[in-house]
């Protein structure tokens, strides 16, 4: 698949980007900002590939080509979300690179017997188009969530106090049992759910803060 996608082949977006940093990424030289793009996109497009059934490698790959493929790309990018949204765009290219590493399995050499399955069509590509296309564009949806919702979550971590995210983390993200946090911590339970709380406000309020800079 040598083709790139065009950007006039892309619905409506659900989530806008950032339109600030898309007119930055068109000035190669600006490391800082292919900096953010990358520690922005990066975890959504390898997670979303691994999702698609690629082992942690190709993965990798298809972060780095897509990457490539934004940089050859961006100098001709003109933001419309009406007519072209960078969020669908990116999907476009990155399902392009995810194909690319299933044609390589397909041209690689059995290395092993009847159990080896991994140069199998994946199912969503057996489906009719239409319905590729949905499931895909689904996947990317909640993938694209999952990212927004750990950037909030990285970003309120920097606000609060060590203390009060530990907190956090045991109660809420690993599901610690509010006793077990208290004892652990030498918190009262009492603490826990302020912190609770409180950082759950502040990450919905990161979320909300994120999607209108269209991260």
């Amino acid at each position: 698949m040598n083709d790139q996608p065009r950007m006039d082949d892309c619905p409506e977006e659900l989530i806008p980007t950032r339109k600030s940093l898309l007119g930055r990424l068109k000035n190669w030289q600006d490391n800082e900002s292919w900096r953010d793009f990358f520690n922005t996109y990066w975890k959504l497009i390898y997670g979303f590939a691994m999702q698609r059934g690629l082992s942690h490698q190709e993965a990798e790959e298809v972060v780095q080509e897509t990457v490539l493929a934004v940089a050859k790309s961006i100098p001709r990018f003109e933001y419309d979300p009406v007519k072209c949204a960078f969020k669908t765009w990116l999907l476009t290219v990155t399902r392009s690179k995810i194909a690319n590493q299933f044609e390589k399995r397909a041209r690689r050499p059995v290395m092993v017997g009847p159990s080896e399955d991994s140069r199998q069509t994946p199912l969503m590509e057996r489906l009719p188009d239409n319905q590729v296309q949905q499931q895909w564009e689904h996947a990317w949806d909640d993938e694209w969530r999952k990212n927004l919702m750990d950037a909030a979550i990285q970003r309120v971590k920097r606000r609060v106090s060590i203390e009060q995210f530990q907190m956090f983390d045991l109660f809420v993200l690993k599901n610690w049992p509010a006793r077990d946090v208290a004892k652990a911590l030498n918190v009262t339970i009492a603490h826990i759910y302020v912190a609770k709380h409180r950082i759950a406000k502040l990450i919905r309020q990161e979320a909300k803060a994120l999607e209108a800079k269209g991260v």
